[in-house]
């Protein structure tokens, strides 16, 4: 066992990860009030077009593919906001029962078959979001560029991806120096008790 003055072999400075916790914190605050602007945004475009529809017998062109866009987007980008934040929901009812060493390799192989599935969803978002930009694709009515919509949901699933290995690479070294590995309980209820 190391003395607490030493750094683990790997880690970075405790200093570091403080302030990386922290931007990562920030960021996420951030894009969750972008988000929140985002959808209230939409909200009221589609409360405009209503309007417009039944008092003036009209309609704001392109209004529905904004808002389903708009919609995409947060879903994705929000999706980052949760993951940082451990805030999937989960069936542990059976996990929790199993012996210490079960579970661990049991989380160790949730983040491992995470990070592969949604790393992969990830890059093969960003092909397809360069193919939409290359093409110069457009939405049907609204005419808005769709690399944008395909940028979002492979920013999205990349930011997922990068909490994820965030957390678990955090999670590492957090405590003892390294000593072991924190549980994904440990870091939900770590990341109830800063708030």
């Amino acid at each position: 066992m190391q003395s607490s003055g030493e750094e683990t072999f790997g880690a970075p400075p405790a200093k570091y990860r403080g302030a990386v916790e922290r931007v990562c914190d920030q960021a996420s605050r951030l894009l969750e009030q972008l988000l929140a602007y985002a959808f209230v945004g939409a909200v009221l475009l589609n409360f405009a077009n209503v309007v417009d529809r039944y008092v003036f017998a009209r309609s704001i062109i392109g209004a529905d593919e904004i808002e389903v866009l708009v919609m995409v987007g947060t879903t994705f980008l929000g999706a980052a906001v949760v993951t940082w934040r451990n805030g999937h929901l989960r069936m542990d009812v059976l996990a929790r029962a199993l012996p210490g060493p079960v579970r661990t390799t049991l989380k160790l192989a949730k983040i491992a078959i995470f990070v592969a599935f949604v790393g992969t969803a990830f890059v093969e978002s960003v092909i397809y979001a360069q193919r939409m930009f290359i093409l110069g694709v457009t939405s049907d009515t609204a005419r808005l560029p769709m690399w944008i919509a395909h940028g979002a949901v492979a920013i999205g699933l990349g930011l997922m991806t990068l909490a994820v290995v965030l957390r678990s690479v955090g999670a590492r070294f957090r405590r003892d120096g390294g000593a072991r590995a924190m549980t994904i309980e440990e870091l939900h209820v770590d990341d109830r008790s800063r708030s």
